[in-house]
């Protein structure tokens, strides 16, 4: 039972249903008597148990019941992400899930109120949705209440990404509660007004809204829709989302292919990763910059929970896409710019936690940023006890890849700086470890045969 108000998770306090909250460390929900005949005839239909058993809601456990709450407890997700750090077919997935659930609800007699973007996340390899109080009845001839808001969430910002690309997505920092109609119609070429879906649900739409822009809520003016109606709205949303594509450069999207050492020093450095981390028996593993997952690999079969991250979300696509079809359900990818880590959003900053915050609480047992410290650095002009001071929020263990300063993409690096070339002296071994002692206390080092890289084991100084 929840102790104190400051015992509630910032990220619930909207829903008169319920609320999430921390016993101790565990996350629970409560429900309240508001909401206790929906609850009750979707436990009692079988409605959460089919479901649970298809990994489309995360599954719960019933904790306590009395007149006044009923307390569940879900079943934890190591880490969270949200739309802004999702790889295109991450989003484009997780849209097609919630229609998945919206059609199957109204097939058994309830709805989704909620289309949230930030009711899906990825757990297991997949979109989960994690709301457990957003259904309710259906009530016959009406529309689908959360139209406006999948719209909003889902299908307006994967129809902008294909146009403008992926980079679309981080709106959905700065716009907690959807992207506005008007905004999303604005960006289309205006060709998108011969496509009948794009003129239904885009600018049709944007034109209702500004013709009843005085109604506060914004509701769409249908005042009746047959279920068959509205089957037919998701079906062609489905369609249309499920055949769109992504056509767009990439940067890094096959980094391997073209790295600056030979094959066999890059196998010796996965074979040094190896046994670093098999030393180290991590729990929970984090890579930093890992592109598409390859290092991250090495250690996937010993590691019960890895995530990699990296600028570039065509990679990150890749990454999540190559875990699918493998089957990898303990490898989650999502999009992050360590310059930008992504900040604490919504109302008082804290409905949605900082990146930061979030890898704190995810407390990996190794951190690898293999490749990263001379983009950090020379790039972002980031001195290392700075990047120290960040890694040190959330790692114990990390390994460390530093490419020296006769390395060629350092070299390539320092020429686009050689205005400021004096600036970059410290770019050197001995200052790099100068500044990370600063939190971390080195265990190990090695260069890397055939490279002009070093690879480092340091541990956290207050871990």
């Amino acid at each position: 039972m929840p102790k104190k108000t400051t015992d509630f998770h910032e990220a619930s306090f909207r829903d008169p249903s319920g609320a999430m909250f921390y016993d101790e460390k565990v996350l629970r929900r409560r429900i309240n008597p508001i909401y206790f005949p929906q609850y009750t005839k979707l436990k009692e239909s079988g409605f959460f148990k089919t479901l649970h058993d298809n990994s489309l809601l995360i599954s719960h456990e019933e904790t306590a019941v009395s007149e006044a709450e009923i307390i569940i407890t879900p079943e934890p997700i190591p880490f969270i992400t949200n739309p802004y750090e999702w790889s295109f077919e991450q989003y484009k997935h997780a849209a097609l899930h919630t229609l998945k659930l919206q059609k199957y609800a109204l097939s058994k007699g309830f709805i989704l109120k909620d289309a949230s973007a930030y009711n899906v996340t990825f757990h297991k390899g997949a979109p989960i949705f994690i709301d457990t109080l957003s259904f309710d009845f259906y009530e016959e001839g009406t529309p689908w209440r959360a139209y406006k808001q999948f719209i909003t969430h889902f299908f307006g910002p994967l129809v902008l990404a294909k146009y403008h690309g992926s980079e679309i997505f981080k709106m959905m920092q700065t716009h907690i509660d959807g992207l506005p109609v008007k905004l999303i119609a604005s960006m289309l070429p205006g060709k998108t007004k011969l496509s009948t879906t794009l003129y239904t649900n885009i600018h049709l739409l944007a034109k209702m809204e500004s013709k009843h822009s005085e109604d506060y809520k914004a509701e769409t003016k249908v005042a009746k829709l047959s279920r068959k109606g509205q089957e037919n709205v998701i079906d062609s949303l489905y369609n249309y989302i499920k055949d769109l594509e992504l056509k767009e450069a990439s940067e890094w999207g096959n980094y391997y292919t073209k790295t600056n050492y030979e094959q066999q020093a890059f196998e010796g450095k996965k074979t040094q990763i190896q046994e670093w981390v098999s030393l180290l028996k991590p729990q929970r593993l984090i890579d930093i910059g890992g592109n598409d997952g390859t290092f991250a690999r090495t250690v996937l079969k010993n590691v019960p929970d890895v995530i990699v991250t990296d600028i570039d979300a065509n990679a990150v696509g890749q990454n999540y896409e190559m875990a699918r079809k493998q089957k990898e359900s303990n490898m989650l990818a999502f999009v992050c710019d360590v310059l930008q880590p992504a900040p604490g959003i919504g109302f008082n900053n804290t409905e949605r936690n900082s990146l930061i915050e979030r890898l704190h609480n995810y407390a990996p047992d190794v951190t690898m940023a293999l490749a990263l410290i001379h983009h950090i650095t020379l790039s972002g002009n980031v001195p290392f006890e700075k990047s120290a001071e960040f890694f040190a929020k959330f790692s114990t263990h990390l390994i460390l890849e530093f490419p020296t300063r006769e390395d060629s993409w350092v070299e390539s690096l320092l020429v686009r700086k050689r205005e400021f070339i004096n600036h970059f002296d410290f770019y050197n071994e001995v200052s790099f470890e100068e500044g990370y002692q600063s939190y971390f206390t080195i265990e190990k080092k090695v260069t890397l045969p055939g490279t002009k890289r070093i690879l480092y084991l340091l541990k956290n100084k207050t871990r």
